[in-house]
């Protein structure tokens, strides 16, 4: 609300204490409806990474149940999986960070550009190029987000179940997959709640 009043010239104290109020109460929604997809979602992996721990456990071979005792965290591999699922969200989340980072810098350059290129901006007697400015938030938006998309669609997300325990469960054993499905899944869960649900809203409200 607070942009849209600016960018439409819309001036005066009263306005903006309205439009700061607006912008408060559409954060703590979108806040709270955060709060209720990251909840879902945790329980929904749980109950998944409860299933698998059955369905291993029940794997027979050759008469003998070699994962009868289930996952247990004094198991190396388990342990390693674990400390390597977990730092898949913060991988993730440094990738998107320097994805932002360089479409910014090609946006300031591209400014810089056509401000050296056309002074009459300043004076405003020439209209900026906006569709290049377009252009490259849309390219980057879909370029920059190949290398993160693609360690979540192998690692991380639940929709590509069948990739992740297929690789690691192939290079080592069904085990890791126990370990590497919940280190995710708890280190994905805190950071979206402090970093998603709180962080950006009460910066954005203060």
């Amino acid at each position: 609300a607070g942009g849209i009043a600016e960018m439409s010239e819309i001036w005066g104290e009263e306005v903006r204490t309205s439009t700061d109020a607006l912008d408060a109460a559409g954060n703590t929604t979108a806040a709270i409806g955060k709060g209720f997809a990251i909840g879902s979602a945790a329980l929904v992996s749980l109950s998944l990474y409860g299933g698998y721990l059955t369905r291993i456990q029940t794997y027979n071979k050759n008469g003998v149940y070699p994962y009868a005792e289930g996952a247990k965290i004094d198991d190396p591999i388990i342990f390693a999986m674990l400390l390597i699922g977990a730092m898949l969200p913060y991988a993730f989340s440094a990738f998107t960070m320097k994805s932002v980072g360089k479409a910014a810098l090609q946006m300031v350059e591209e400014v810089r550009r056509q401000l050296h290129e056309h002074p009459g901006i300043y004076a405003g007697t020439e209209e900026p190029d906006f569709r290049a400015c377009i252009a490259i938030s849309t390219k980057a938006s879909l370029k920059e987000m190949i290398p993160p998309g693609l360690l979540v669609s192998i690692f991380v997300q639940q929709l590509q179940v069948i990739v992740t325990p297929t690789a690691v469960g192939l290079l080592f054993g069904p085990q890791a997959v126990a370990g590497l499905l919940p280190g995710a899944l708890i280190s994905g869960v805190q950071m979206a709640i402090s970093a998603s649900n709180n962080t950006g809203g009460a910066w954005d409200n203060a």
